[in-house]
């Protein structure tokens, strides 16, 4: 293997990317691989898993659908947590007609 080759390769794959995170798309390889797996990943794992041939650059598209699942994801989290915390306080309606006194 040129391990000069090799590590030219990432550096100048590395150099074109334009976002800090890229979306990469898994392919099936033949140590047991799953294809079509979408992640975010840092500049220098992604461009090297892509010169590795274990994953691809994600399309456009693909790349959109994984932010607004990743959105959508996050946001069910939110809604979840925000109800986890909420208080509720019963009061009578006594209690609540009565004059507030000044302490």
């Amino acid at each position: 293997m040129d391990l000069k080759g090799y590590y030219q390769k990432i550096r100048e794959l590395e150099r074109s990317f334009e976002a800090t995170f890229p979306v990469i798309v898994s392919v099936e390889t033949s140590d047991g691989g799953k294809a079509g797996v979408r992640t975010e990943v840092p500049v220098p794992i992604a461009a090297k898993m892509i010169v590795e041939g274990s994953a691809r650059i994600a399309t456009a598209d693909e790349a959109k659908d994984f932010h607004e699942q990743k959105n959508d994801a996050k946001r069910v989290v939110d809604q979840s947590d925000a109800s986890r915390r909420m208080q509720v306080t019963v009061v009578s309606e006594r209690d609540l007609r009565a004059p507030k006194r000044k302490q």
